[in-house]
C-alpha cells in the first residue's frame, strides 16, 4: 500500500474562465482612449497646417532679422526676437534658483506634514491658480511703479518668474520625493553630510524631472501675453538693455491678429517661430535628460 506522501501529485488544468462582458468592457475602454489620442493628435496637425498655410510663405532670413514696419504688416521681428529671450533669460535666472530651492527646503529640511510644509504648499497650489492677468496687474504695480522699473525687459521676465516659480516648485518636488527610498539612508550610512548628499546623490538623480519642470515653465513663458501688455511694454525697437521696453512675440502676435488689419499672415508667420522655438527647447530638454540618464545608469553599472 503506497503512502499518501509517495502519491504523485495530480494537476487539474484549469479551465480559462470566458468574460465576455470584461472583454467588451476592456476594448470599448481601448476603443475610447484610441479616438480620444486620435482627437488629440487631429487639433494639433490642424492647428500646425492652418499656422503653416497662413505663415510660412512669409517666413525668410528678413523676416526673422529684419524690423517692424507698418505696425507689423510688413518687416520682420528680429528686436522682438532679441526682446524675448531677454525676458525669458531675466525669468529663468530669478526663478529656477528660488523654485529649485524652495522645492530642495520642502523635501529635505522640514518634516513631513509640519505646518510650515503645509503652508507653504498651499501658497505655492494657489499661486499656481492664478489668472495671468493678476499677475500683469501685481507686476505693473509693484514691478514697474513700486520699484520704479517701468515698462521694462526686466519687469516682464521678474514677472513671468513669478508665474513659472508653482510650476518648478511642484516638479522639482515631485522630483525628489519620487527618488527611490534607500538613497538616503545609504548616504547616511556611508558617513554623507545632508548637504553633499544633496548636492552629490539627489539632486543629479532627479534632474529629468527638473528639465521637465524648467521645460514647462518656458513653454508657458514664451507663451504669455496678459502679464506681458502690464509690464513688458509694446515698443518695437532693438533693446538696448534690460530697462528698456520690449515686445515679447506672443504680445506681438497679439496685436498683429486683433488691432492690425490684414495682419493675419504675419501674425501667423509669428506665430511658426514661436512654436519652432518651444519644440527645439523641448527636443534639447528631452536629449538631455535623456543623456543624462544613461550616463547615470552606466556610472552606477
Amino acid at each position: 500500500m503506497t503512502s499518501d506522501w509517495k502519491r504523485p501529485f495530480l494537476i487539474t488544468p484549469v479551465k480559462p474562465s470566458t468574460k465576455p462582458r470584461c472583454l467588451y468592457l476592456d476594448r470599448t475602454v481601448g476603443i475610447i482612449g484610441a479616438l480620444a489620442a486620435a482627437g488629440t493628435a487631429g487639433i494639433f496637425l490642424w492647428i500646425i497646417w492652418d499656422l503653416v498655410r497662413l505663415g510660412l510663405p512669409n517666413l525668410s532670413w528678413t523676416f526673422l532679422t529684419g524690423e517692424v514696419e507698418e505696425a507689423g504688416r510688413a518687416g520682420g521681428i528680429g528686436p522682438l526676437l532679441v526682446s524675448t529671450w531677454w525676458i525669458l533669460v531675466c525669468c529663468l535666472a530669478v526663478a529656477v534658483p528660488l523654485g529649485i530651492g524652495c522645492a530642495v527646503w520642502l523635501s529635505e529640511f522640514t518634516r513631513r506634514g509640519s505646518w510650515a510644509g503645509r503652508w507653504i504648499t498651499g501658497g505655492i497650489d494657489l499661486l499656481a491658480s492664478v489668472p495671468s492677468i493678476v499677475f500683469g496687474l501685481f507686476g505693473m504695480t509693484f514691478f514697474c511703479q513700486v520699484l520704479g522699473l517701468g515698462f521694462s525687459i526686466l519687469s516682464g521676465g521678474l514677472t513671468l518668474a513669478c508665474m513659472i516659480l508653482p510650476i518648478l516648485v511642484r516638479t522639482t518636488l515631485s522630483a525628489l520625493e519620487g527618488l527611490p527610498s534607500d538613497l538616503r539612508p545609504g548616504a547616511a550610512a556611508l558617513g554623507l553630510t545632508r548637504t553633499t548628499t544633496l548636492a552629490r546623490i539627489l539632486l543629479p538623480t532627479a534632474l529629468p524631472g527638473i528639465l521637465v519642470g524648467v521645460t514647462l515653465g518656458i513653454g508657458r513663458a514664451l507663451s504669455e501675453t496678459a502679464a506681458l501688455l502690464f509690464t513688458s511694454g509694446y515698443s518695437t525697437r532693438w533693446p538696448q538693455s534690460l530697462e528698456d521696453s520690449g515686445r515679447a512675440l506672443s504680445v506681438h502676435i497679439f496685436d498683429l491678429a486683433f488691432n492690425i488689419p490684414n495682419g493675419a499672415a504675419n501674425a501667423s508667420a509669428t506665430a511658426l517661430v514661436l512654436l519652432g522655438m518651444i519644440l527645439v527647447i523641448n527636443f534639447t530638454a528631452t536629449t538631455l535628460a535623456d543623456h543624462w540618464m544613461r550616463r547615470l545608469s552606466g556610472s552606477r553599472l
